[in-house]
């Protein structure tokens, strides 16, 4: 694949455009990436009546807690006014969902347990909270940790 950048003083918006024999899943990889990077993604986060408003890459993880969500950083726990639904259209490329509770950050990963009969245990970098990740939605954290190392590398 080839990356060039063409720089025109003459144009007024800025157009990116993709050229492809077909539209793969790195196409479409590509053209979510780019959309996402566009959409700068502003959340309020509560805790003791005061409002936050963190960078979501500080974010570890969002967890389902009785009626609220949670959201999880390095060593604190906001409340946030959204449903994880509502979160999984709204954050950037870097969150999965891992169960019907919770979506993770996969930059934050440290390592995966992976249970043959259970769910698996995903631990985080620098920080000794930990998330289950269910059969079902292994396969697409898997799929998101590689695509994320093959695109930083």
């Amino acid at each position: 694949m080839k990356i060039r950048i063409e720089v025109d003083d003459a144009i007024s918006d800025e157009e990116v455009i993709i050229r492809c024999r077909e539209i793969s899943s790195t196409i479409q990889t590509l053209q979510q990436t780019l959309l996402q990077s566009l959409q700068k993604v502003k959340l309020v986060f509560y805790k003791n009546n005061v409002e936050y408003y963190l960078p979501v890459s500080s974010i570890y993880f969002f967890e389902t807690a009785q009626t609220t969500i949670d959201a999880h950083t390095k060593d604190d726990v906001y409340k946030i006014k959204y449903k994880l639904y509502e979160l999984e259209d709204l954050l950037p490329r870097s969150f999965v969902r891992i169960s019907k509770s919770t979506i993770i950050n996969v930059d934050f990963v440290y390592s995966i347990d992976k249970n043959l009969t259970s769910s698996g245990c995903v631990r985080f970098y620098h920080t000794h909270k930990q998330v289950f990740v269910s059969r079902h939605y292994f396969k697409a954290l898997k799929n998101r940790l590689d695509e994320r190392r093959t695109y930083h590398e």
